[in-house]
């Protein structure tokens, strides 16, 4: 029990350091949470919508501007321009005006009332994948409904019933229905990775900067000598109040998207919170590690920066792991980020039981124990080394 008074100790002299250098407060409450509102509130929509896209009509009949009207009505493209040419129309795609056009040739009308399949073309960019799939699902829709509505008519004319129609143009009904994420929301399935992600790195970055600014005012000495020499008990009073701040921070995000925004969940609050104990603890204790690997503020806080960013990329959310090269595939189970996503995906957003997550929950432990492996040479650099610009 002598270490209570000890770890008080050491938590209220950190208190001071807290109060005195404001980029804690910046870095472990104000960004973060800025960054919780600037991609919920980017993705407020769910799905970009009104992408600008232009037309080229050459054919300019009543058939072309229905396709046209029935194309700018649709939810995520907007025609905004109307071009002479296919050259003109490919010249604003590469100035970034717009992200995709359709070319309606001369003559198109005419050759879809003789039966003579005319070629409608669309041309899209793909440099902004989401952009690209979107505008290319709308313009391959109301070039199949052009082509559908004129054999509606061709038929009609002909005496098919309203059944005859619909099977000869629809003979396969497609009843398709989105598990999970029925609005397909981009908000949905991106903050919940993406803010987490930012939120890591910050806790990485002051978990390293901390034991740095130790190292570097020479000031490890005397968290020694406040925890008796025992670096176990330094580490623990430290990152205490760094623990609870997280903490309640990452508990202001989860209430904030599931409680005001209303995102989708099965899982039982107790999921949400051991997954929120668990990212905090595996943050801190991975920021640790990397100063005990590399007992410097300089190098520690660049590989915690290295390795949250590439868990941005490497978690899943965005690309499929499992659509990686093998090497990858292998390698992402090294970043905390990925068991995250994996324990949310699992627990909170399907409400499966914890047991089939249960590798990933020992993973994020792992990483919250790494510092255990380290604790000896924090100790040696704290009452040896010499900080080194």
């Amino acid at each position: 029990m002598k270490f209570i008074p000890q770890i008080r100790n050491i938590v209220l002299r950190e208190l001071q350091i807290l109060r005195k250098n404001h980029l804690y407060a910046f870095c472990m409450v104000v960004f973060p949470l800025l960054t919780a509102l600037f991609f919920t509130s980017l993705l407020d929509d769910g799905v970009p919508l009104d992408l600008p896209i232009g037309v080229v009509d050459l054919d300019n009949s009543s058939t072309s501007r229905s396709l046209v009207r029935k194309l700018d009505a649709f939810q995520n493209s907007r025609v905004v321009a109307r071009y002479p040419s296919v050259t003109a129309a490919r010249n604003a795609i590469q100035e970034n005006e717009i992200y995709a056009f359709l070319y309606i040739p001369e003559g198109m009308s005419e050759d879809l009332l003789a039966s003579r399949q005319p070629k409608v073309s669309y041309y899209y960019s793909m440099a902004s994948l989401v952009a690209g799939s979107m505008v290319m699902k709308d313009l391959k829709t109301i070039t199949t409904l052009g082509s559908a509505g004129v054999g509606q008519a061709t038929m009609r004319a002909k005496g098919y019933t309203p059944e005859q129609i619909q099977t000869v143009l629809q003979p396969v009904r497609i009843d398709a229905h989105q598990i999970g994420n029925p609005e397909a929301s981009y908000n949905v399935y991106l903050s919940t990775a993406m803010v987490p992600g930012i939120m890591i790195l910050f806790m990485m970055l002051i978990s390293a900067y901390s034991l740095g600014m130790e190292l570097k005012f020479d000031t490890g000495k005397d968290l020694l000598a406040k925890a008796d020499g025992n670096i176990v008990v330094a580490i623990v009073g430290k990152f205490f109040i760094h623990f609870i701040v997280f903490l309640t921070v990452v508990l202001v995000f989860q209430y904030y998207i599931y409680g005001v925004l209303g995102f989708p969940r099965l899982g039982s609050v107790w999921n949400i919170l051991l997954l929120c104990f668990l990212q905090v603890a595996a943050s801190i204790g991975f920021g640790i590690f990397a100063f005990g690997l590399m007992p410097s503020l300089r190098m520690s806080m660049s590989v915690c920066s290295l390795w949250a960013v590439l868990s941005i990329s490497m978690a899943g959310s965005a690309f499929p792991v499992m659509g990686m090269d093998a090497p990858l595939q292998a390698l992402s189970w090294l970043f905390p980020l990925r068991h995250y996503f994996m324990m949310y995906e699992v627990t909170v957003f399907n409400g499966f039981p914890l047991i089939d997550a249960w590798f990933h929950l020992v993973a994020l432990i792992g990483f919250a124990l790494l510092p255990w492996f380290v604790v000896s040479k924090i100790k040696n650099a704290m009452l040896t080394y010499v900080y080194i610009p």
